[in-house]
């Protein structure tokens, strides 16, 4: 029967410098496997094409491309990466075969294609070099290739190792079974047999064995058939599709107008038909033929083809092999003539399918923000001398929100591990590796309330109204801007800051950063060191510290864009962790930061105390902070504890949620965790809390009246359509174990920071509100 071969070509484009610590020289090294153990050949590089030549000069790149013998892998040049955000061109298709003789076509194993990061530091040089790069890796990113998409798939695959050698690796992917040799089997059957019959399928000596043995063969050549065809049409058909998507259409009208598969197994059927063959009463023997060639329009459905012979069958295979390996072949030309076309279209696809490849692991639901002002009772209430009219009940929470969203989590968790993953698409074994060590990640869109009228000390205006001075407006009145029209063709300069938490650094939050550039490369990041090592003063001084760092950033971007041409908008976004939330929305409030208010686009709160700790129910935790106070006189603690002024309506967290520091952003995610026990779980989400619902006293009015201030911002049509989320983050402890981090909290606070399974979820699920 005919031989053949997996053919997975790998086009590396570029080598992007994301977050590596180290300069030094780097190397790529790529190889793959069967994942079945039963599949003992090793996937062997058999065409190595350099399309371009690399961008580095001569000493920053080594020697050229290698295959090891010994291992069957392929290696890039080394090359050297000296500082962040740098690209090295590669542009090399390697292309690798595995043997599927002896086994079942289509295979029934996965394929797993694994990249290593190869390091060694800058120093070293000439055959050092070499003989280093060929230890052990730095970094592995493995993936796995499905059965299913081992007959024909297009794909990019990002390579991005870990979290301490954050990288962007361009790479795509491309699939198709080809045909390989023909060899002749010792027992064949008679070339004169065109259909099977109980003779044809018998053993020499007549035995069931015999039997058994050739019809296990004719299904396997009917399965070569069968996979032959449907890896044929999926490279037409994707070739076709990759070509008129990026409007280069390649012209298949001979090659289609000569594929017909009627004519070509009635061919076959004339050609093995013997001139002896009994004839059917009342048919001629043009009719037999044309009888059993329409049998084939059924095959795939019905399986008729069992009932063609081998040698059919054979030259059948041949046949459609050669047709896919001239597919393959105009593919692999046209590819090289349009890689980076097709690498983008590839990419935004695979950009497009994230949040369906990731649904698995997230779950979605809808609630509507509450439209009347929350009370605990129904009669006229008056807040610090102001009075609001009779509003609706709000009843006591019977569950704690935190333990129901935590079984939520779980009870997901524990369907996921029984999933079968039947999927077409490549895997990524960081995430799909184990299925059940993944966050699950809740999100929950919170759709706008009708206005409030019954306030007039409601945040509900036009608007226009009270608006601070627009940055845009004043710098054209000073002759610093230029006019609408050209406006219109100038660059939006992107600007996110990221701010950490308690004694936190300012690289905390580097790998939300890390996927934020993924999604939007040209973006300006701020990674704040206004209040590095200084978090334990007043909340006022860090946010005034902050503020203006800020604005000294966002001019020097501005007059950086101007030099170069024109600045149409600006899109001002925040990113903060812990405390850092606190330090955002009060530097917010400065009036320095007042002409870049209109600017805010898009705030990711990372388990932000926006509330306070006011029903903080950890008391072990709660505990720490009365030392914190005792001890060291912590006053950042003093506030968020409500102890800085003897009058709730005086302290600063109450002051701060009257500010309008959350009226202006476009989108707001909260993004909290009911396993953190460092930051109450209402406070995270700016929701009413468990305690709180029942709570008549000063401090309850207090918590409703500053939940309601917030609230009041988010709700308010001050842009034209806001996207608000909370995101429940259910983290997998049990790497963890049981400890004191995970018994109050803590653990799950800083995995926020030391994992980006979740931000790369949620981000690539809405990759709009990150641009």
């Amino acid at each position: 029967m005919l031989d053949t071969v997996q053919e997975i070509a790998i086009y590396i484009h570029r080598f992007h410098n994301l977050d590596l610590f180290q300069q030094g020289w780097y190397q790529i090294k790529i190889a793959m496997r069967w994942e079945d153990g039963e599949y003992t050949s090793m996937g062997t590089p058999s065409r190595v094409v350099q399309y371009e030549a690399s961008n580095l000069s001569s000493d920053e790149v080594y020697g050229v491309w290698r295959i090891d013998d010994m291992d069957n892998s392929f290696s890039t040049p080394p090359f050297k990466i000296r500082y962040a955000r740098q690209d090295v061109l590669l542009s090399v298709m390697i292309a690798f075969n595995l043997s599927l003789t002896k086994h079942q076509v289509p295979s029934k194993s996965a394929v797993i294609l694994k990249f290593e990061l190869m390091y060694v530091p800058l120093l070293e040089k000439g055959s050092e070099l070499q003989d280093s790069l060929t230890s052990s890796p730095a970094a592995i990113h493995e993936f796995r290739i499905p059965p299913k998409s081992l007959l024909g798939l297009h794909s990019y695959c990002p390579v991005h190792f870990d979290a301490f050698h954050a990288v962007l690796v361009d790479v795509s992917v491309h699939i198709s079974l080809l045909k390989a040799a023909i060899h002749t089997h010792q027992q064949k059957v008679a070339s004169n047999s065109c259909i099977d019959g109980s003779v044809a399928g018998s053993a020499p000596d007549g035995s069931h064995e015999g039997l058994g043995q050739l019809g296990s063969r004719k299904s396997k050549e009917v399965m070569l058939v069968k996979a032959l065809l449907t890896a044929r049409d999926i490279l037409l058909e994707e070739t076709q599709k990759i070509s008129k998507s990026i409007d280069q259409v390649i012209d298949f009208t001979e090659f289609i107008s000569q594929l017909d598969d009627t004519k070509l197994f009635s061919s076959l059927l004339r050609q093995h038909l013997p001139s002896t063959t009994s004839e059917v009463p009342g048919q001629d023997l043009g009719e037999q033929l044309n009888n059993k060639a329409n049998v084939f329009l059924d095959f795939r459905s019905n399986g008729l083809l069992h009932s063609l012979s081998h040698d059919i069958l054979l030259q059948a295979a041949h046949t459609i092999g050669n047709q896919i390996l001239y597919l393959w072949t105009v593919f692999l030309n046209f590819h090289r003539a349009n890689k980076v076309k097709i690498l983008e279209y590839l990419r935004d696809s695979w950009t497009n399918d994230r949040r369906a490849e990731w649904s698995i692991w997230m779950v979605y639901s809808k609630v509507e923000m509450p439209h009347h002002y929350i009370s605990s009772r129904a009669e006229e209430v008056s807040y610090h001398g102001r009075t609001r009219t009779k509003v609706s009940v709000l009843k006591k929470l019977t569950d704690d929100p935190a333990q129901t969203a935590a079984a939520r989590s779980e009870l997901h968790r524990r369907s996921i591990a029984q999933m079968r993953i039947n999927s077409h698409s490549i895997q990524d074994m960081q995430i799909f590796g184990d299925l059940s060590r993944v966050p699950i990640v809740i999100v929950e869109r919170v759709v706008n309330a009708p206005r409030r009228t019954y306030s007039g000390n409601s945040y509900f205006r036009h608007p226009d109204q009270d608006a601070p001075p627009s940055l845009l407006t004043e710098l054209k009145a000073v002759g610093k801007f230029p006019g609408a029209d050209q406006q219109q063709n100038g660059r939006i300069l992107k600007i996110v800051v990221f701010v950490h938490g308690f004694q936190g650094h300012h690289l905390d939050l580097r790998l939300v950063r890390n996927q934020w550039l993924l999604i939007d490369p040209k973006v300006e990041f701020l990674m704040s060191e206004a209040n590095e090592d200084k978090t334990s003063g007043d909340f006022r001084e860090m946010g005034f510290r902050l503020a203006q760092e800020v604005t000294s950033f966002i001019k020097k971007k501005m007059d950086k864009v101007s030099r170069s041409g024109n600045l149409r908008s600006i899109k001002l976004s925040f990113v903060g962790h812990s405390i850092g939330n606190v330090i955002i929305r009060t530097a917010l409030a400065e009036t320095i930061m007042e002409p870049y208010l209109r600017f805010l686009h898009t705030y990711v709160s990372v388990s932000g105390p926006h509330l306070g700790y006011l029903y903080s129910s950890n008391s072990l935790f709660n505990s720490g902070l009365w030392l914190l106070k005792k001890l060291k006189n912590t006053q950042c603690i003093h506030q968020l504890t409500f102890t800085d002024d003897p009058d709730l309506y005086n302290t600063f967290f109450f002051k701060l949620c009257q500010q309008k520091t959350l009226d202006n952003f476009r989108n707001i995610i909260l993004l909290s965790s009911p396993q953190d026990g460092y930051v109450p779980y209402h406070s995270a989400r700016i929701e009413l809390s468990q305690a709180s619902s029942s709570d008549f006293s000063k401090r309850g009015k207090v918590f409703l009246e500053m939940l309601n201030n917030c609230l009041d911002q988010i709700r308010a049509p001050s842009v034209d359509h806001r996207v608000f989320m909370r995101c429940d983050v259910n983290f997998n402890m049990s790497s963890h174990g049981r400890n004191l981090n995970t018994f109050i909290g803590r653990a799950a606070h800083i995995e926020f920071l030391e994992t980006d399974t979740f931000a790369k979820f949620i981000m690539w699920s809405f990759p709009e509100l990150f641009r």
